[in-house]
């Protein structure tokens, strides 16, 4: 905003500009402008990450080389005791667990024991608590907590290598 005396000065120079060129200056139009702080600049959302399957093989990764779960889950049971079998679920469990507690933390997402009765109110996330049974009507439903979900509290792992990450096992040759 420009003051009173020197608005004259810009009068002068409108009429001028007018007469000499036919139009008047945007310089000068915009000092008869009030002064309005421009409109935020608008900022383009950030792009959403971009999908890759580089953390879910991080994961399988650290499962199979602490627990050898995907070979446990790759193996046919069929030939195996139940016995042979039960030996090596401990062993995967353990390597398995291990893995989790290190790098992730998981809580229930119902905190009663399997078998109580619960309550779901009206709006709870459907991620959250599946409703299974005869759910007619609206919420709140009343029924017996068959399993307590798990929820993700902490998830830290390992920065990932520069490039993708696809295989989870490398293959293993014993040179005599």
């Amino acid at each position: 905003m420009i003051s009173h005396g020197i608005r004259w000065q810009y009068a002068f120079r409108a009429l001028f500009s007018l007469i000499v060129h036919g139009r008047i200056a945007d310089d000068i139009l915009d000092a008869f402008r009030p002064a309005v702080a421009p409109p935020p600049a608008r900022v383009a959302p950030a792009p959403p990450p971009v999908e890759t399957a580089d953390r879910a093989a991080q994961l399988l990764t650290l499962l199979q080389r602490d627990g050898r779960l995907v070979d446990f889950l790759m193996e046919d049971l069929g030939a195996y005791s139940n016995e042979q079998v039960g030996t090596a679920v401990r062993d995967v469990h353990r390597g398995c667990r291990q893995v989790l507690d290190k790098y992730a933390a998981l809580a229930p997402v119902f905190d009663a024991a399997e078998g109580s009765t619960v309550t779901v109110d009206a709006g709870t996330d459907a991620a959250r608590v599946k409703i299974v049974g005869n759910a007619a009507g609206s919420p709140p439903f009343r029924g017996v907590l068959q399993h307590r979900g798990w929820e993700l509290t902490r998830l830290e792992l390992p920065p990932l290598p520069a490039t993708g990450r696809t295989i989870v096992a490398p293959a293993e040759i014993e040179v005599p």
